[in-house]
């Protein structure tokens, strides 16, 4: 959710600072605020906005310093104010923290506090975790290390914090909870960042701290880690594998169209060393050692959130379809609160792009704990739900820093692709020659990717026609069914118009009633699958006046006839359909949201990755 970033070593803090919140401006964006240590006092700078009007606050202000935390805010406990931006100071100003993650049980230490003589400025739990951690430091007379230590023993909640003491100008105290955390090791620095993108510029050796670990970084004595229980741990040097030029636009306008523009590539590399077409192979190294629990599963439980979840749904065909295996899809949110039915025979396949999604890992240990087998579909290495799970798959998409997803859509569908088509050939439902033609066909996915970017110019002009408009409703049919629920959220997200996915068949059980002149609907209608039925489904909505975009095969003459527009995408089978439906949408959504003048990148309300519930 929020944006951690922290420095400590021989260069000026403030521009590492504010570059590194720049970076992770994706994870959120209401508020920004930084603090140095300088001269021994912390200036302490904080603004309602983006890290713009930060920069613009302070340019007038002392920023010196060697030693500095930066945060971006995404509003939880109190409204996005200068108030109640991040860091915040503890009661004798001595302290100041940074945290990403949701203390649930503030209030009640809030109360005991303000009994001990403590006041609060803002409305956050953030300020009562700093207050927390001075009061025990006061009364106990231990070092802030420990009094971190034994307040993190007292919370209830996630957290990834970093803390500044002004007594202290070589030191800085983090730690974790459910929420991401990696610190970087330089020559004679230390970074500090809620993922790597502000890291990657300075340096390649990271720790990523795990849950209920604490680090004490100090210019002097180097990293320490312990946990809350108090055992010492040994850090774990691991080496960075992202690149500074994948988290920079490369002269694109928006970060979303760049990384629309990545999918041929980003496709391809999720098949890279998976699929060879020479030998007539598909291999997941990542599960090899899981296949017969997966062939063998009772059934396969699919959990995510948001595109993930939407990805999940096409997984349902694709494992019932080619591997016949049944499937169900659930919403990570729900599944991990409803008292789910699950035991050793089952298999719980967690899907997200950050490998962070709080429900999502909190669905997976409740799964564990039934005895499930627990894998994961995962884009960043190194991420909580790559590290908890028994095995799994990378998408190798490369950093997504739209907060609307893309890439990771396609990415995560093609590693479903071919977990299915491995798995349907290895049970022996997909015989020899269907089994090469699946192969061929999705090998050529990122070149017809490509052929259907060709055609954004178009698609840009049939965007312009419903800039305007209050509602889109979206409908497909089997394996584009869920493309169609992806496609309606993808203009929620960053155009702010009301739209809704339905599968096609439905439309006539209650939205056939909104369907006027004034309402466009975008038909996903394939030549494959049931194309019958989708025009009968295009007819309807012609029979009411309603204005038609469809996605249709190459050369499709029939609904070219009854539509308004028509979108072509070159022939596919059905199965890897999505990967090519799915474009036209992306781009649809983009279009609309910048002629309407949306912050495309950073959509209101919304940030990345969904750290807190």
């Amino acid at each position: 959710m929020c944006g951690i970033v922290a420095y400590v070593g021989h260069h000026d803090a403030f521009p590492i600072l504010i570059k590194g919140l720049q970076r992770l401006e994706y994870r959120g964006y209401d508020s920004a605020g930084v603090a140095m240590l300088s001269n021994g006092e912390i200036n302490l700078y904080k603004k309602k906005g983006k890290v713009s009007d930060l920069l613009e606050f302070t340019k007038d202000k002392d920023v010196t310093g060697n030693i500095g935390i930066g945060h971006t805010r995404w509003a939880t406990h109190g409204p996005p104010n200068d108030v109640n931006a991040h860091p915040h100071f503890s009661e004798n100003k001595k302290l100041a923290i940074i945290h990403n993650g949701i203390i649930e049980n503030y209030a009640s230490l809030k109360a005991e506090l303000i009994k001990r003589g403590h006041h609060f400025e803002s409305e956050t739990d953030t300020e009562v975790l700093i207050h927390l951690i001075e009061d025990i430091q006061e009364k106990t007379g231990k070092d802030l290390f420990e009094a971190v230590r034994i307040a993190l023993g007292e919370v209830i909640g996630a957290y990834a914090i970093v803390i500044l003491s002004k007594d202290d100008p070589h030191t800085l105290i983090a730690a974790k909870k459910s929420s991401p955390m990696v610190i970087g090791i330089g020559e004679d620095d230390f970074y500090i960042a809620s993922d790597a993108t502000p890291i990657i510029e300075y340096t390649k050796n990271v720790v990523y701290l795990e849950d209920e670990e604490i680090a004490r970084i100090d210019l002097k004595d180097g990293l320490k880690l312990k946990t809350i229980k108090n055992e010492k741990i040994e850090p774990y040097i691991q080496e960075l594998e992202l690149q500074l030029e994948a988290i920079e636009k490369g002269g694109y306008d928006h970060f979303m169209l760049k990384e629309i523009y990545e999918q041929p590539r980003s496709v391809q590399d999720c098949m890279r060393g998976r699929l060879n077409i020479r030998k007539g192979t598909v291999a997941l190294g990542g599960i090899k050692d899981y296949e017969n629990k997966i062939l063998n599963a009772n059934r396969i439980i699919i959990v995510a959130c948001g595109t993930s979840w939407h990805a999940g749904l096409v997984g349902e065909y694709l494992f019932e379809d080619l591997a016949r295996i049944p499937v169900e899809v659930e919403y990570a949110s729900e599944f991990r609160y409803r008292n789910p039915i699950i035991n050793e025979n089952d298999v719980v396949i967690a899907i997200s792009q950050s490998g962070e999604t709080a429900d999502t890992i909190a669905a997976l240990e409740l799964a564990k704990s039934k005895g499930a087998t627990i894998l994961g579909v995962c884009n960043v290495v190194g991420s909580t739900i790559s590290r908890i799970t028994d095995a799994g798959v990378y998408t190798h998409a490369g950093p997504e820093i739209g907060v609307a997803s893309t890439k990771a859509f396609t990415a995560q569908v093609t590693v479903l692709c071919l977990m299915a088509l491995r798995l349907g050939h290895l049970k022996g439902v997909i015989n020899e020659s269907d089994f090469h033609r699946l192969l061929i066909e999705l090998s050529s996915v990122p070149e017809k990717i490509e052929n259907v970017l060709e055609n954004a110019e178009y698609i840009k002009e049939v965007s312009a026609k419903y800039k305007d408009v209050s509602n889109f409703l979206y409908l497909g049919r089997g394996y584009n069914f869920p493309v169609a629920l992806e496609g309606a959220l993808k203009l929620k997200e960053i155009s702010y118009i009301h739209a809704e996915g339905y599968p096609a068949a439905e439309m006539k059980h209650g939205p056939i009633a909104l369907i006027d002149e004034d309402m466009p609907v975008i038909v996903i209608a394939t030549k494959k699958g049931n194309y019958e039925k989708v025009v009968s489904n295009i007819q309807e909505v012609k029979a009411r006046n309603g204005k038609v975009i469809a996605i249709v095969t190459k050369g499709d003459e029939t609904v070219k006839k009854m539509a308004d527009y028509v979108i072509e995408i070159p022939e596919i089978v059905e199965p890897w359909s999505p990967l090519l439906t799915v474009i036209p949408l992306q781009l649809v959504s983009y279009y609309i949201a910048v002629m309407r003048g949306c912050n495309v990148d950073q959509p209101r309300n919304l940030a990345k990755s969904v750290t807190v519930e």
